[in-house]
């Protein structure tokens, strides 16, 4: 466990210090929010069970399940200038593992007013990196919300056929989509186009200058244009053969309107990393201006495999009463001196394991 903190505590400095690099400024909040605040939000939040409480002035109050609700309802709102920030705090949600609530450590970075291309291409770019500092072996799945409700909409599917059509290609159900489009009396090639949004998957590079021929008005026209945008800007930054093109990451299009993106390292199952472009939530909030942003779920981290090769020190030193103290201390500076790590004890502690054991005793140490 103290190995697996030691790696949390890195991770933590290198995404501020990757953040910080990149111009975006921290932002503190408050452990508590009003409850208000996420109520008429819940279905953006991971869970939507809350820790509420009653305050002494009688408003009722949150524990913050989420970090960028209270950075939108605290953020100044400009078409104008971009505010660049970044968080590391501790959300209060139910744990997928535990069914119960713990306490989450949580980094990301909002960017937030008159976002534009550049302003995506750079939170993109700063998503893969903060994979690239938890492991080198890492992917990020990342697709478009306008690509894919401008498909949708050209098909000309109604409410109810969109919910129905996005669990498919949530799923990656292809035989489910194209009953859909069958029922739909859709054309052969409006048919293709649409299943195309779960055929279509791959590096960045090969998918990107394909998605033109899926167009059908100017909506997927313009996200296509921004994902060749993005393309170039990854290939850039050597960082293209870690990105790739999967429109089955679907979000939430009430609060979701452009690119959306989830990221992964070896060693975790399921997704560490996961935002997006989510403009229509800040028209919720009463907000005018855009914004994109991303969350690493820290406490994921405890599903990596400890590093290390199989021990948990490298020297035991064990004392009995007879023992100076202040020996044993000479001792123990002895040992770190020399580069090993090392752990004092009166006693050998249950599923220890160390490399080499000394004993020290009133007439010095024995192995």
């Amino acid at each position: 466990m103290a190995e697996q903190m030691r790696n949390d505590e890195t991770v933590i400095q290198g995404l501020k210090k990757l953040y910080r690099k990149y111009g975006y400024s921290q932002f503190k909040m408050s452990k508590f929010e009003e409850y208000d605040t996420y109520v008429q939000n819940k279905d953006f939040l991971i869970s939507d069970k809350v820790i509420t409480f009653t305050d002494t002035n009688g408003k009722l109050l949150a524990m913050k399940p989420d970090v960028t609700i209270s950075i939108i309802k605290n953020s100044e709102d400009s078409e104008n200038t971009v505010q660049k920030l970044y968080y590391n705090e501790n959300v209060y949600r139910v744990s997928a593992g535990a069914h119960a609530f713990r306490e989450i450590m949580q980094a990301g970075l909002e960017c937030i007013g008159a976002v534009d291309t550049y302003s995506i291409c750079e939170v993109i770019m700063l998503a893969a990196k903060s994979l690239g500092v938890i492991s080198d072996s890492f992917v990020l799945d990342i697709s478009h919300m306008g690509y894919v409700s401008g498909l949708i909409d050209g098909a000309g599917f109604s409410a109810k056929e969109k919910a129905a059509v996005l669990s498919a290609i949530g799923e990656k159900n292809l035989p489910q989509l194209v009953s859909i489009c069958k029922e739909k009396n859709l054309s052969e090639e409006m048919t293709w186009k649409i299943t195309g949004l779960i055929t279509v998957y791959g590096p960045i590079r090969e998918v990107a200058n394909r998605l033109s021929e899926g167009c059908v008005n100017e909506e997927t026209e313009q996200a296509a244009e921004e994902l060749r945008t993005l393309c170039e800007v990854l290939e850039q930054n050597g960082l293209a053969d870690k990105v790739q093109i999967d429109f089955s990451v679907v979000n939430d299009m009430n609060y979701y309107n452009g690119i959306v993106f989830r990221g992964y390292v070896e060693g975790i199952p399921t997704g560490i990393l996961s935002g997006g472009q989510y403009d229509k939530l800040m028209e919720k909030m009463g907000k005018t201006s855009k914004a994109l942003g991303f969350a690493v779920y820290l406490d994921l981290l405890e599903r990596l495999e400890e590093p290390g090769d199989g021990y948990d020190v490298d020297v035991l030193l064990v004392y009995d009463a007879s023992a100076p103290v202040s020996e044993v201390f000479a001792k123990a500076e002895e040992i770190t001196n020399s580069g090993k790590t090392v752990l004092v004890s009166a006693s050998v502690p249950e599923s220890l394991r160390y490399r080499e054991k000394f004993v020290w005793t009133e007439g010095g140490a024995a192995k």
